[in-house]
């Protein structure tokens, strides 16, 4: 298959909260407590959500800066390409990367949408997440059919809101929601508790895939503050496997079909993930009880329910047999520092040479637009109008060239370039998030993941 030829889904994007997003899905008697995007005396954008600031902005939204500029956090939209924040720049973008469809998750918001669970007024908070879903919906996924796939976030600290809610974008067209990764580390039942029986029951009536992004309940651990950044950022993925395992146990998977995406979490560890869960199910399971079924292992259960995704994965596709090829999908990243935009699907090609055709398109797109109950290629006029080179022949007008937005700050004299620290991220993130010299409310902060 020629580069030219392939059709590309990402499984795993994000969105930066553009600034009038709620204006036309919240009504004139809610107005008083919509969330407002603001500048500060210094330059920066920040959201205001129930009158408190919430986190940096940008989120890592670095797609298009020279790479020595990927460590300073944009502190405003001007900081960061318009595909990041803007619908029909995003667009833009998606056809000069040759990516046809695209799965997105929040920034400000977190990525299951836990920002709107600190709110006092939770129905205030309620309101507000559906206005924020219409808006996912109807404009960012609406405007451009077939270009865009909902997911939706969810009032799950209300489980009977949570299922009306799951219904309620149902009847819109959404297919997909996205959940912790592990709710007990935000203070909630773990998902191995009866409290989630409706949760399992209506994604499964509904065939509603659940999402699952890295960083959405486990946090990928520091090492320590005053160790390189690069040890983080290369386990950040992998730090996804702890909840992947817990997930792999849980009854509910034998009692309904559900369908869970591990989100920006790569593959190249899950061979050895399944085979070491098979493993300790033949060593252990007649003291601890587990059970997956007559004759059944977890790796069988794997490979019923889960869906994984990868950027830049040899290994992985090495080993594609012992993940199953049914399992695996794209991902691009976009806007975030691991996007390999606008050069996919030259790199991914060169990574999935010697498949076959019919396991190439599976990969690429097939096992996506299956997984998520989605038609892009109605919407195209056809799967002719959907490949690489389609796509980049409406994008002939689009600059990809790397920008500076003027970062980081030069050397002081005498002062020698050192190795980025944990440390360093860490202060970068809360620095970003002061007003006026105050730090915003603590709680806020530690929900936005520094990915």
């Amino acid at each position: 298959m020629k580069v030219e030829d392939m059709i590309i889904v990402s499984v795993d994007d994000h969105i930066v909260e553009p600034p009038h997003m709620y204006e036309a899905h919240m009504s004139a008697q809610h107005k008083h407590f919509m969330p407002e995007l603001r500048k500060d005396k210094n330059g920066a954008d920040f959201w205001l959500y129930e009158g408190k600031r919430t986190g940096a902005i940008g989120l890592n939204a670095v797609v298009g800066r020279v790479k020595e500029e990927y460590g300073c956090e944009p502190v405003s939209l001007d900081h960061m390409r318009k595909g990041a924040w803007d619908i029909d720049s995003r667009i833009e973008d998606m056809n000069a990367n040759g990516i046809l469809a695209s799965l997105n998750f929040p920034s400000v918001v977190t990525f299951d949408g836990f920002l709107f669970h600190m709110f006092d007024n939770k129905e205030n908070a309620r309101i507000v997440l559906q206005a924020y879903n219409d808006w996912h919906i109807d404009e960012w996924c609406g405007l451009y059919p077939g270009r865009n796939i909902p997911n939706a976030i969810l009032p799950y600290w209300d489980i009977n809101a949570t299922v009306e809610e799951i219904r309620r974008v149902n009847k819109k067209g959404c297919h997909n929601i996205s959940f912790s990764d592990n709710p007990a580390l935000k203070g909630y039942p773990s998902i191995h508790n009866e409290h989630w029986e409706p949760l399992w029951k209506v994604c499964a009536d509904l065939d509603i895939n659940i999402n699952i992004h890295i960083g959405s309940g486990a946090q990928a651990p520091h090492a320590s503050m005053e160790s390189p950044i690069d040890a983080w950022i290369t386990t950040m993925p992998i730090s996804i496997v702890n909840s992947a395992a817990d997930w792999l146990h849980l009854k509910a998977l034998q009692q309904y079909p559900l369908k869970i995406s591990l989100s920006e979490g790569g593959i190249g560890w899950i061979p050895y993930f399944l085979e070491r869960a098979d493993f300790s199910f033949e060593q252990h399971h007649k003291w601890t009880h587990a059970d997956f079924g007559p004759g059944r292992k977890p790796s069988d259960l794997f490979r019923e329910h889960f869906l994984t995704c990868f950027i830049d994965d040899a290994f992985g596709i090495k080993n594609l047999d012992a993940i199953g090829e049914d399992n695996v999908a794209y991902e691009c990243d976009y806007p975030h520092s691991d996007t390999l935009w606008p050069d996919v699907p030259e790199i991914l090609h060169k990574s999935l040479i010697g498949l076959s055709d019919e396991t190439i398109d599976k990969i690429t797109h097939k096992n996506a637009l299956d997984r998520y109950n989605f038609d892009a290629f109605g919407p195209m006029g056809g799967r002719e109008n959907c490949n690489v080179g389609e796509l980049r022949k409406l994008a002939d007008h689009v600059n990809t060239d790397p920008v500076s937005y003027g970062g980081p700050a030069p050397l002081a004299p005498g002062e020698v370039a050192r190795r980025v620290t944990s440390g360093d991220i860490t202060k970068m993130f809360r620095d970003v998030a002061k007003d006026d010299g105050s730090v915003q409310d603590e709680a806020a902060m530690a929900a936005v993941p520094a990915e």
